[in-house]
């Protein structure tokens, strides 16, 4: 049992038994001991001649956020030949003669020649400047730093190997950051040809073999090197062809080809690799990345450490599947050939897929049973969520209908003429329909979710990646297996791949060169979550469904009740459920208001208050915390507003721009108010729950969009589909329609083909 007393609290548990190395990125979270390498790229300036201040003050506040959370952090670090140089130029400047100076002239003196320094010279000048650097970061974070100073010879050596050893076991129980690195003023020298101009650098290879083999000999969990390359590569980085690789296996080293060595040492990566698998053989995981890159150095350490793809982890576990990146080219490369059948192929496979899903019932059924029992086992989901995860007879044949919709309606989808122009005799422009290309869906606790949202990727052209909730885990897998037995009909199988190894969210939001479009399904922290990690991807989707229903002045009574009891009673859950109920002040104590109040307390709906509503009453429900809340359960908001034009300015203000509602006979004011509320559904005299792709004749959707950039409300085919220009010509140059030249630009609008009836 460790005590600390500086520590307020320990964030997890963090206990391991060492021998095997993690299997899984997710599993770096449990490394208890951690040994940080800092190659001399990371740690010098980029002019090779002093330190980089402020990437070592991050990588010193990572080191001591992760030992502040009960790790053993270790540090293994070059720069003091850098730091040396720096001050022995510094000196050997000042050491001139004034009169030389004087003589020469300044701008002489700006162009004095300086010797070569020699290694371990400079290195005997900078370690204590290092280290005094390191103590000195350390103790902004209440943090005790140590400095242990090697050669090969400690470890050789028995005696010297169980003192090094014993030296840094204490130093760990003491709660002190053991500071590492080879003792350069006294190491034999290096070979006379040298990265670094004007100095010979002590091999950065020593510190890579240096931090693997300490990091074994210390039962290290992980061990993080940091150059300034993102990782391996699969050929040299820079090549058109180069791509990282996210987890390399003992064994893959002959598939790939090593680069040029960094501009600071002499290891290269080839060193560090035969480092991490000599590590990886002992028992401590590795991951190489890059801890230069300023848009990431600030977090690599730790982005590491909680298991995101950073980097090239090494594992000695190979998974039996591809890669996410693997699924994600083969998604692409299905989606074009998929693309490219003809329109009755694509309706076709989702006919099949419609079949398959009533004739494989009871399979899919038992499937869900089993997910159901083990999410209600756990109590990990509430009621709404367990209401979503589970699947019937009905739904299965409500998803069988919609999926002969989407049949019927794609047999134009792709590659439909939307405009043709005539630019010039005998050259004609047509804009076509093309799909997006990969799209990848995010989708919880609905397993109905993936045949709806496959058939629309089909129907379109699109290769889809599926990314679902683990509570779904079987259902999906069913499904899944499904959908690829219908594509299979037609050769386009690899067309959607459903995610399966263990890659967390914000990682696959990451795949910007092999992603076109995010939609996430689920909550709205879940939408939220994925539209801050999209980084260049476009994410579709709403991450709220605050939906409004205001009831005026001139409401039917017989409408009221039934428009409002459906919106908010018939799936508190979904996203288009009435959230903030809108009524006019003169309908107050009447018996309109009453008949509201009656039905809501007999369907056991809770009822917040909103600021002026309560202000009317002596005894009001709970006021509400905040107007803009989407409660997803049998709860809901009422506030009362003066007139249509103050519903409208409620709706815009506390609104998220997803379905809204007047419920009035009022024509004119009807009007108003679908004129003026700028939400993506906008309804009179209708419930909230309409708003759906199913309802609306889409057939399915994959989802609501509230974004007012390419698709909005609910999305089908025509949201999933983006245009292409085919310009078709005859030996036309720009320069024959200049002002002397022989041609005139027409720009006439020609006829559209007829679309297919059927």
């Amino acid at each position: 049992i460790r005590c600390w007393s500086n520590i307020p609290f320990i964030t997890m548990p963090l206990s391991r038994a060492h021998g095997k190395s993690f299997a899984h990125r997710s599993e770096l979270k449990h490394a208890k001991r951690i040994v940080v390498k800092l190659g001399s790229a990371v740690v010098t300036r980029g002019d090779e001649c002093g330190l980089a201040l402020g990437r070592l003050a991050s990588i010193v506040e990572q080191v001591s956020m992760l030992q502040n959370q009960g790790r053993e952090m270790m540090i293994v670090t070059s720069g003091a030949v850098a730091f040396g140089k720096q001050r022995l130029r510094h000196e050997i400047l000042l050491s001139q003669s004034v009169r030389q100076a004087l003589h020469s002239g300044q701008s002489q003196l700006k162009d004095m020649a300086i010797p070569v320094l020699e290694a371990r010279a400079c290195a005997a000048a900078g370690q204590s400047g290092l280290m005094a650097l390191y103590e000195a970061m350390f103790t902004q974070y209440s943090i005790c730093a140590a400095q242990i100073l090697v050669t090969n010879l400690d470890f050789h050596d028995e005696q010297k190997r169980r003192n090094l050893n014993g030296t840094l076991h204490e130093l760990l129980r003491m709660n002190i950051v053991p500071i590492i690195n080879t003792n350069d003023a006294v190491v034999p020298p290096p070979e006379p040809n040298s990265d670094l101009q004007g100095v010979n650098v002590i091999s950065v290879k020593d510190n890579d073999s240096l931090a693997a083999r300490l990091a074994v000999e210390m039962k290290t969990d992980l061990l993080i090197v940091l150059s300034d390359v993102e990782g391996l590569f699969d050929s040299p980085p820079g090549s058109d062809d180069a791509k990282l690789i996210d987890i390399f296996y003992p064994g893959d080293q002959q598939s790939v080809t090593f680069g040029t060595k960094s501009r600071v040492g002499m290891g290269g990566m080839e060193a560090k690799v035969k480092a991490a698998l000599w590590a990886l053989q002992g028992g401590t995981s590795v991951v190489i990345a890059n801890g230069t890159h300023p848009k990431i150095s600030g977090h690599v350490i730790t982005d590491i450490v909680e298991g995101k793809k950073v980097g090239t982890f090494f594992s000695e576990v190979k998974p039996a599947g591809p890669t996410v990146e693997q699924q994600a080219e083969m998604a692409r490369a299905g989606g074009r050939t998929l693309a490219a059948l003809q329109p009755e192929q694509r309706a076709e496979i989702i006919y099949r897929l419609a079949d398959l899903l009533t004739d494989q019932r009871e399979e899919i059924l038992l499937a869900n049973k089993k997910d159901l029992e083990e999410a209600e086992n756990k109590g990990r989901l509430a009621l709404p969520l367990l209401k979503r995860l589970s699947l019937s007879t009905s739904k299965l044949n409500s998803l069988a209908i919609g999926l002969r919709q989407i049949a019927a309606s794609s047999q134009d989808s792709v590659g439909r003429v939307i405009r043709r122009t005539r630019i010039a005799k005998d050259l004609d422009l047509e804009q076509v329909t093309v799909p997006i290309g990969v799209l990848l869906v995010i989708f919880e606790s609905r397993p109905d979710c993936l045949p709806q949202v496959s058939a629309l990727a089909i129907a379109s052209g699109n290769g889809l990646l599926l990314k679902g909730g683990k509570e779904a885990a079987r259902s999906n897998q069913i499904l899944h297996h499904l959908t690829q037995e219908a594509l299979s009909i037609h050769g386009v199988r690899d067309a959607v791949q459903l995610v399966n190894t263990r890659e967390e969210v914000e990682d696959l939001c990451r795949l910007d060169k092999l992603i076109d479009l995010i939609i996430p399904r689920g909550s709205s922290q879940l939408v939220r979550n994925i539209q801050k990690a999209a980084k260049g991807i476009p994410v579709m989707g709403h991450s709220e469904g605050i939906c409004h229903v205001y009831v005026d002045t001139d409401a039917s009574v017989e409408k009221v009740t039934r428009i409002i009891r459906d919106s908010k009673c018939e799936y508190p859950a979904a996203c288009n459920a009435l959230e903030t109920l809108l009524i006019h002040r003169d309908l107050l104590r009447t018996p309109l208001f009453d008949q509201i109040i009656d039905m809501l307390r007999v369907e056991q709906v809770k009822i917040h208050a909103g600021p002026k509503f309560a202000s009317y009453l002596t005894f009001s429900p709970s006021e509400v915390k905040s107007l803009r809340t989407e409660y997803g359960d049998l709860e809901c908001c009422i506030e009362v507003v003066d007139s249509v034009k103050e519903a409208v300015e409620h709706i815009h203000k506390y609104g998220s721009s997803h379905t809204d509602v007047i419920i009035t006979e009022n024509e004119e004011t009807a009007e108003f108010f679908l004129q003026h509320v700028d939400s993506a559904c906008v309804f009179w005299n209708a419930s909230t729950r309409f708003s759906d792709g199913y309802r609306f004749g889409l057939g399915a959707e994959v989802g609501i969009s509230t974004s007012r950039i390419h698709a909005r409300g609910p999305v089908g085919i025509e949201g999933l589909l983006t245009t292409k220009w085919l310009l078709r010509g005859d030996n036309h140059v720009v320069s024959d329609f200049s002002e002397h030249g022989s041609m005139k630009y027409l720009h006439e609008s020609l006829p559209l083909p007829q679309r297919n009836a059927s």
